[in-house]
């Protein structure tokens, strides 16, 4: 392996002098702690000798020019493997739970512990294995390898660069993971040792066969998500908004009730008072589909901003590793990162410890390049096995006083297709989620309208439609509302404001601390939307009959529309039958006149 000496160091950021070669990206270990970090620029220096630039990923206080830097000869990689459900990891995979013996990570890189899982495999001797295969499941894929039932299925697979003739495999039973369980033979005659785990370089993509076009909607039961802006599966979304809006809140909403196979939830320099309530929460709480513990197919990775800065960049790439993992099986991922503005402003210091002339806001020319690098690994896709998967990433990026106009909320716009700006307005109103329908989209609406018509829901479009233009209605006559006095609009006026306070209050409002509005499956949305849509339409009539808005404001029915939410459950939609009912008999006398 190669080695250099250390010979100026700036925090994070170091150089040192060799004569051997070393590699952009490659892993290197720095000092007699082993402090783990990463090639990022090459220079020739005279007398053949070779200048390396390092970011660190560890507190580099203690190191001095003279110190060893030793290279790894392969590029920064995390282990993947069965061990990886359940676990709450640092920005460069390391453990951050099940260990009670210690309080703080000893500094260097150290493996993942060890750990067993029943092991039963899928092909016999002789197979013929391609990369990316797989050879083996972990049933009943537990979290904690004791055995018992339950849990997420998960599968071992071919490392993509491998292939070749099964020359012998493991019988079932329960195996450690870094056991060699299966022994591959390549057309070059050399033999090949795989385990359950493997390792994946984190800045590159894992090849798949095929990336497909976008398929169904990621439910995330949050009705203005659904039904307004859906993001398929594979997709992209970014959810900007400044401090105080509710990003964190809604980020572990969506991680909840969403209908991923596996979450990922990615601290990205998030204070760490507001990281560790996750931590302390997410352990338990269960699981809406199966009623077991969520995290048995949660990977929660934790870099907070008083971690190392460097780390901090290189977390956003281990998290989207870590999905792809996933998705290669078969499995639909969601990866929710909070935030990458804060991944942004690590890659700004680092860049200024380079002497790197700065760009806009400060932040490197290549802030769009390395969005683009994130972004553009969310798709759904024909793994190398056959099956497929996705992975869908939701970033969340917190603008200065929520001014969407700085660099790392343009720059995303620009690779995501799903826009959800949280309004300060609405937040401090206590409106969740705050989302703004009139500043938020979704290009991939339109593609998804096939889905909700296949779900009972012909009309979803339009309705969809007829919403926002009601409430993009609503702004303007507000704005005039305040020179000329509410009472003084004319009748159809104020009934777009009736009408738009309803969506607001009875539709995307939603209780977090209701049980049955907490989250809402496409059922129970696409009933709500054809009351309040029914209710448009009778209004409308009813005030062309000559029914007058006050009268239409002082009707019981008004509450039961606002709180439908609240009050009708998933196993209650005849309710929303009677409802509409109660809603004919209403306008009968207007609509009749």
């Amino acid at each position: 392996m190669s080695t250099a000496t250390l010979r100026w160091i700036s925090g994070p950021v170091l150089r040192a002098a060799s004569h051997d070669t070393f590699h952009i990206h490659e892993a290197v270990l720095v000092g007699s702690k082993g402090l783990l970090g990463e090639v990022v620029r090459l220079k020739a220096l005279p007398g053949g000798e070779q200048e390396i630039t390092v970011q660190v990923f560890e507190d580099t206080t203690g190191l001095r020019p003279g110190d060893p830097v030793q290279g790894q000869g392969a590029a920064l990689s995390v282990p993947l493997g069965p061990g990886l459900l359940g676990q709450i990891f640092d920005g460069l995979l390391r453990p951050l739970s099940g260990g009670e013996e210690r309080n703080f990570l000893a500094p260097g890189q150290f493996p993942l512990p060890e750990r067993q899982f029943p092991f039963h495999p899928l092909v016999e001797k002789g197979a013929q294995l391609k990369g990316g295969e797989i050879f083996a499941a972990v049933r009943p894929g537990t979290t904690d390898g004791s055995g018992r039932e339950g849990g997420l299925e998960q599968f071992c697979l071919v490392p993509p660069t491998l292939s070749g003739e099964v020359i012998s495999i493991a019988e079932a039973g329960l195996y450690s993971d870094r056991v060699v369980l299966c022994t591959l033979r390549d057309e070059k005659g050399e033999t090949h040792a795989l385990a359950m785990s493997h390792s994946w370089p984190v800045r590159t993509p894992r090849p798949v066969q095929e990336r497909l076009l976008i398929g169904p909607p990621l439910l995330t039961g949050q009705r203005i998500l659904d039904c307004l802006f859906p993001v398929a599966r594979g997709g992209k979304a970014t959810v900007p908004g400044g401090f105080g809006t509710g990003k964190t809140v809604l980020l572990e909403t969506i991680a909840k009730w969403c209908n991923a196979d596996v979450i990922i939830y990615l601290g990205c320099g998030e204070r760490g008072n507001e990281m560790a309530g996750v931590l302390d929460e997410f352990p338990h709480l269960e699981d809406p589909r199966t009623g077991r513990p969520l995290m048995e197919r949660m990977v929660v990775i934790a870099n907070t901003s008083n971690m190392p800065v460097a780390a901090r960049e290189a977390s956003i790439y281990t998290g989207v590793t870590v999905a792809e993992y996933f998705r290669d099986q078969g499995l639909h991922v969601a990866l929710m990162a909070d935030s990458t503005s804060r991944w942004a402003e690590a890659l700004r210091e680092v860049s200024g410890r380079l002497g790197e002339l700065p760009g806009e806001g400060g932040y490197p020319a290549y802030l769009s390049t390395r969005l683009a690098d994130f972004y553009e690994r969310a798709a759904r896709v024909q793994t190398l096995s056959g099956k497929g998967g996705s992975v869908t990433l939701i970033g969340a990026v917190s603008p200065p006083s929520s001014d969407f106009s700085e660099p790392v909320t343009t720059h995303t716009k620009r690779y995501v297709r799903n826009f959800w700006a949280l309004d300060r307005k609405r937040a401090h109103a206590r409106f969740y989620p705050a989302i703004d329908p009139l500043t938020s989209y979704s290009e991939d609406a339109a593609l998804l309208a096939s889905w909700w018509h296949a779900r009972g829901n012909p009309n979803w479009a339009q309705q969809r439609r007829r919403f926002l233009t009601v409430l993009e209605e609503q702004a303007r006559l507000e704005r005039m509302a305040m020179i000329l006095g509410k009472d003084a609009l004319p009748p159809q006026q104020q009934l777009t404001l009736l009408a738009a306070a309803l969506i607001n209050e009875g539709f995307l409002r939603q209780s977090a601390f209701s049980s049955k509005d907490r989250a809402a499956s496409p059922q129970k949305q696409n009933r709500m939307m054809a009351v309040l849509d029914r209710f448009m339409d009778l209004a409308q009539q009813a005030v062309e009959g000559g029914m007058g808005i006050e009268q239409m404001q002082s009707l019981p029915l008004l509450r039961r529309l606002q709180r439908m939410g609240e009050e009708i459950g998933e196993e209650e939609m005849e309710l929303f039958a009677q409802l509409e009912e109660s809603m004919e008999k209403a306008f009968r006398p207007a609509t009749h006149a």
